[in-house]
């Protein structure tokens, strides 16, 4: 029995060597996950019992198990790059087998689908139509570069403070070129049916205490007929407290809400620049089907110097794709030269009830088993889900000092099991020589 013993504890040690050697071999690889040698007493079996005079028969390796704390994250600065913060895998399919791994080293294929580096792609929701996450249907993420179409301006909002001291300009009528006949103006660019940028200019002009007229112009033309100047008109009056109570006007719709609305806008550009004046037409593109809805409600009048709080406008050109971020609840964003930017996927997370039953595959990836129980899966960020991180990878967990001291404490067993063989080897030879 003593050589089966000796036997035991060599197998054992050398298991024990080969898992360290794994670990310090994977010391740099991204996403790996530590393994342990577990092991187990070995006593031979009686059914009469040997109770407090049993001797040992040596060891056996139980289990290899897998370690899976947090390892560091570093950062990268690609955005297809990701790191899990707390529990979770990435899922990807291998043709429709799915493989989970921590490895978040991402990149895009030919055809745009984000892939790990064995081509495997990365599950997540895709989008709807209307550019929603479709939650509940697990699909290949894709990142689509195509450019994002021109939207044209449908509302501007505008936050003014008109300045109660100024006085009514003396020149008249009001003219555009002429700064002496208006007190103030501001512009914002808006967008027609093409993406073609115009600018449209809004022209104030103090008429008396509390009441205030507006022209307004885009691209210095009237906005409904590109061949003449005359802008078109809105009054504002004011009350006591400096509120805007009241709006009217004859070429803009006035709302419920008091905002307008400018119907009919013909989108303009310059279609021959050898005349005096140069002439002006359609530039073929198309206004909002619902018209610009202009909101300055929130204008007021104070004593306080003219000032622009804000102008917004919800239109847009047309982008190229120009960068892509992915959230911590693993939402991606494409941002466009346009200055927008979208949804376009979500990435996945998946645990499972018992992390050791995961089967190793190879290439920081894992399979689930009977023993690990059914992938569970969510958003990150949800339920016990771990964050997802961009521009950064979580790397080795491995211990690297810890496993030199376990190499050298495997090394001295598997040295003192060969010494046992090679005792019970001499008390052979002297039983074998006794005549």
């Amino acid at each position: 029995m003593s050589f089966n013993t000796a036997l035991s504890g060599l197998n054992a040690a050398s298991t024990d060597l080969n898992v360290t050697g794994n670990n310090i071999a994977n010391v740099g690889t991204t996403g790996f996950k530590s393994s342990r040698t577990e092991f187990a007493d070995l006593y031979a079996s009686s059914m009469l019992g040997t109770g407090r005079n049993a001797v040992g028969s040596g060891v056996i390796t139980q289990s290899v198990s897998q370690q899976f704390t947090q390892g560091n994250l570093s950062n990268t600065g690609r955005s297809l790059d990701l790191a899990i913060s707390g529990n979770g895998f990435f899922m990807t399919s291998d043709n429709g087998s799915r493989i989970y791994t921590r490895n978040g080293t991402f990149n895009t294929d030919a055809a745009g689908y984000i892939i790990d580096g064995s081509g495997n792609r990365l599950q997540g929701y895709g989008v709807s139509s209307t550019g929603s996450v479709v939650n509940g249907v697990i699909t290949d993420l894709k990142v689509d570069t195509a450019n994002q179409p021109p939207s044209p301006t449908s509302k501007i909002t505008s936050t003014l403070s008109l300045n109660s001291k100024a006085t009514t300009p003396t020149t008249t009528p009001f003219d555009a070129t002429n700064s002496d006949t208006y007190n103030w103006s501001t512009s914002v660019d808006i967008y027609d049916s093409q993406g073609n940028s115009h600018t449209m200019t809004n022209y104030f002009v103090k008429d008396s205490s509390n009441n205030w007229s507006m022209y307004s112009l885009v691209d210095g033309r009237s906005p409904t007929n590109p061949a003449s100047t005359t802008p078109m008109t809105t009054q504002l009056t004011f009350s006591s407290a400096g509120q805007l109570t009241g709006i009217s006007s004859t070429d803009l719709t006035v709302n419920a809400d008091n905002s307008l609305t400018l119907n009919g806008w013909v989108p303009a550009a310059v279609t021959n620049a050898n005349t005096n004046p140069v002439t002006w037409g359609a530039n073929g593109a198309a206004a909002a089907s619902g018209g610009i809805n202009m909101d300055f409600t929130k204008t007021t009048q104070t004593n306080a110097s003219f000032a622009v709080t804000a102008v917004t406008q919800d239109g847009y050109s047309t982008g190229q794709m120009s960068g892509l971020s992915v959230a911590e609840d693993g939402q991606m964003y494409a941002t466009y030269t346009n200055g927008q930017s979208k949804v376009i996927g979500q990435v996945i997370l998946a645990n499972f009830a018992n992390t050791q039953g995961l089967t190793p595959v190879g290439n920081t990836g894992w399979k689930q088993s009977l023993a690990s129980g059914e992938a569970v899966v969510g958003t990150p960020t949800s339920g016990t889900l771990g964050s997802v991180g961009s521009g950064s990878l979580e790397e080795s967990n491995v211990d690297l000092t810890a496993q030199l001291v376990n190499l050298i404490v495997a090394q001295r067993n598997y040295q003192a099991n060969a010494k046992t063989v090679q005792t019970e080897s001499t008390i052979s030879d002297a039983i074998i020589n006794i005549r």
